[in-house]
């Protein structure tokens, strides 16, 4: 045949294919009623692993692994519509409104100078603010309920991730419910007597170091991790040795040191992330973002399956990363960010599926990013 006979034998087979996937899901619908009438739960394993053995023994040995693919996502498909069915009148996330611009007490790590204090006045203009020298106070001290909000950096466009904050999110019950995004700016300084010559040592956060290690390897320094780069800045003003931090210019200046070199990261346009975190599941009129936390059974294509869900919800995922578990023989929580507000039927669908689906899963929170990078 030629092409063009080959693509209309293609568009009937399609057609074909399309009439009896409409046929299918009508009896997925048919089934959906049948478990809910009955009370039964809409994943079956022993009936999902029947059923792709079977198709699997129909097609040729060059054809097996495609067809299972074929087959385990159209039964996923399957399962998301009769999701829908199951939870289209539930929505179990409730959350409440926030104000970010009343007064409240926030917790931020550091100290006067520092980027996440900068963060704050942004995200809280009201905030009465409490420097904690590391995250976890800042995660403690909203847990326990003596701050109402905390602000942490999440990622950087540079370094990454936040590491730390991530750990304390799967750690602590708290919920993101609003983010910033800040252009960051670090400079090297030192007491005003120090002779840049006889530097050796420069102190600051893991991701400040990490930001400047472009700088850092040029000068031959040797980084040293600090709890904080305001906190660095503090501690290098308190030194009688020649070390300097690699800080915030307001951080230099509140601490009384020198400027040695300006813009020092290794990328000019380099931001950071910032989020407010708090007790309770609060979200703005506005937010648009939805982050959550879960893992993953150890099975062919499982990351592939999950991605199948969110293509079938129609919601677009912004960040997907993975960070090892601890005390399990290399298995990971996956971290999530995808477009959707929890008001939306097919978010709270998507997320009571995987409540009812994963071993481990967790909301972290719809947010909206409050303002405009910073100039």
């Amino acid at each position: 045949m030629e092409l063009e006979e080959i693509r209309k034998q293609i568009n009937i087979t399609d057609d074909r294919i399309a009439e009896l996937f409409i046929e299918r899901m009508k009896l997925c619908k048919e089934v959906s009623e049948y478990k809910i009438k009955n009370d039964l739960p809409v994943f079956q394993k022993d009936r999902e692993e029947q059923v792709l053995q079977r198709m699997s023994d129909m097609f040729p040995k060059n054809m097996k692994e495609s067809s299972q693919v074929l087959y385990q996502t159209i039964m996923d498909i399957s399962k998301c519509f009769q999701y829908q069915q199951f939870f289209s009148d539930k929505n179990r996330i409730e959350s409440e409104p926030v104000d970010l611009n009343v007064k409240c007490k926030a917790a931020v790590p550091g100290t006067e100078g520092s980027f996440s204090q900068m963060a704050c006045k942004k995200l809280l203009p009201n905030g009465e603010i409490t420097f904690f020298n590391g995250f976890e106070q800042v995660f403690e001290a909203v847990d326990n309920k003596s701050f109402d909000f905390g602000v942490v950096p999440i990622a950087n466009s540079t370094a990454g991730s936040v590491t730390a904050t991530y750990e304390l999110l799967k750690k602590y019950d708290l919920k993101i419910c609003a983010g910033t995004k800040l252009r960051i700016s670090h400079c090297l300084a030192a007491r005003k007597d120090t002779d840049p010559n006889d530097i050796q040592i420069v102190y600051s956060h893991e991701q400040a170091l990490m930001q400047c290690s472009d700088y850092i390897t040029r000068h031959g320094y040797k980084g040293h991790n600090y709890a904080n780069t305001a906190l660095a800045a503090q501690f290098i003003a308190q030194s009688d040795r020649p070390v300097a931090a690699i800080c915030s210019h307001e951080s230099a200046l509140n601490n009384g040191l020198k400027i040695i070199a300006d813009d020092i990261a290794n990328a000019a346009e380099n931001y950071t992330r910032f989020i407010v975190i708090s007790k309770k599941t609060l979200c703005t009129e506005k937010a648009d973002v939805i982050s959550v936390s879960l893992s993953l059974p150890h099975e062919k294509s499982a990351l592939y399956r999950l991605l199948t869900k969110f293509s079938v919800a129609g919601l677009n995922l912004t960040m997907i990363e993975s960070r090892p578990l601890a005390n399990t023989d290399f298995e990971a929580v996956f971290y999530l960010d995808f477009q959707g507000s929890i008001r939306d039927p097919k978010v709270a669908m998507l997320i009571n599926q995987l409540e009812d689906e994963l071993g481990y899963f967790k909301f972290l929170g719809n947010y909206e990013y409050i303002t405009e990078v910073e100039k």
